[in-house]
């Protein structure tokens, strides 16, 4: 099968000087991977990545001397990233063969063969190149599999994933992302038997493969197929004996509200909300403080009544975390109950509001006669509450009336 790509990123000026400049005097440089995998999906392109027959070392001369600069961002790898003109960059990699694993790294040769670098791929629709016209060139028959959305090992799929066991998680990820109808059956058997290898890996490889995954468009029928063959429990076994039907319903709440995808959102309809479990996770898989905080917020936050009115809804919301709310608002109204249109409307309180600034501070009870101690504080947070029930409207004069 013969393909052409013609969009119009192919033919930016600074891609095609690139692979002008890797092309000449016998080298060979190609697109690979992700950029060709989502251009016959029509779907977007983020990064582009090249691979070439060149070494590091001549890539990096070819580089500087048409006045580039050249990154070793991965030149362990054998990868070089190319600043080109106007600050556009592209990750360049000599084409390598692995000759040694150990299920979390390879030992690995540089090589001019474009076929054993497409075989130490994991995915068969990873192993697509194009060259500068825009000509696919496809040496395993990963296109067919892209267009079918068929999610494939090369090869043998435990050979695969005994060579990097993040290739499991990588399998569920991309069967999010561009799979159909189920998993390949074969795919599915070999990550089923070979899970256990995921304790191997590290946390920070296991969340960034998670987070991948939850903000594909839909990721709930593999998250289905993950619990399903155990991974789920493997890799998040703070999920265990808690339901993820929920996250279906999450995704028809943000088509039909148009909510842009939300991974920790995603993540927290298939978590129970109880700090114990919350801390557990973010410790295990060293999540970063923000991510942490606000799973923890999310936890210890009530949802909101819904029978509250505008009033009442902000009093009880000042003293909460708004992101935490907003939090709640949304997996409430995923839940598709009776109260759904009370939620979308507090939902749309919360985007319009702005917390009010209580004014009083010690110093002003202690100008009013007050004497320094522990009462100051008590009676700061009494006059702070008197404040709040009159719905933000006693001044500070008011306020400090009687104070002494």
């Amino acid at each position: 099968m013969s393909e052409r790509i013609e969009q119009e990123w192919v033919n930016s000026p600074s891609l095609q000087e690139l692979l002008a400049l890797l092309n000449a005097d016998g080298g060979e440089a190609r697109v690979a991977g992700g950029a060709v995998r989502n251009a016959l999906l029509n779907q977007p392109i983020s990064d582009v990545d090249i691979a070439t027959t060149l070494v590091p070392r001549d890539v990096i001369l070819r580089l500087k001397a048409a006045g580039h600069k050249p990154v070793p961002t991965g030149i362990e790898h054998g990868t070089i990233t190319a600043v080109m003109g106007e600050g556009q960059t592209y990750e360049v990699t000599t084409l390598r063969q692995d000759i040694e694993t150990d299920g979390r790294h390879a030992k690995v040769f540089y090589g001019t063969d474009w076929t054993a670098d497409a075989k130490r791929r994991d995915l068969t629709m990873n192993a697509l190149y194009m060259d500068a016209d825009g000509k696919v060139f496809d040496p395993l028959g990963g296109m067919e599999d892209v267009l079918a959305q068929t999610v494939r090992f090369i090869d043998n799929a435990e050979t695969r994933i005994r060579e990097d066991y993040l290739r499991i998680l990588r399998f569920f990820r991309f069967f999010a992302w561009y799979g159909s109808f189920r998993p390949d059956a074969e795919g599915l058997k070999a990550c089923t038997r070979l899970k256990d290898g995921l304790s191997d890996l590290s946390a920070e490889r296991i969340w960034q493969e998670l987070a991948k995954l939850l903000a594909a468009p839909d990721p709930s029928r593999s998250i289905l197929w993950m619990r399903t063959t155990g991974v789920l429990t493997a890799v998040l076994p703070e999920s265990e004996k808690w339901g993820i039907d929920g996250l279906q319903g999450l995704i028809r709440a943000e088509q039909a509200n148009n909510w842009n995808p939300d991974a920790l959102l995603r993540l927290m309809v298939i978590l129970p909300p109880q700090e114990e479990r919350v801390e557990t996770l973010a410790t295990r898989l060293k999540l970063s403080n923000k991510v942490r905080d606000r799973l923890k917020a999310w936890a210890n936050t009530p949802e909101p009544d819904a029978s509250l009115k505008q009033d009442g809804f902000e009093q009880w919301l000042y003293w909460q975390n708004a992101q935490a709310v907003n939090d709640r608002l949304h997996l409430a109204i995923a839940r598709e109950g009776d109260n759904t249109k009370k939620f979308i409307r507090q939902l749309k309180w919360l985007g319009r509001w702005e917390k009010p600034r209580f004014t009083v501070r010690g110093k002003d009870l202690l100008d009013n006669g007050m004497k320094p101690g522990p009462k100051v504080s008590e009676r700061l947070n009494e006059l702070e509450t008197r404040w709040v029930e009159s719905g933000f409207k006693l001044g500070k004069s008011e306020l400090l009336s009687g104070v002494g």
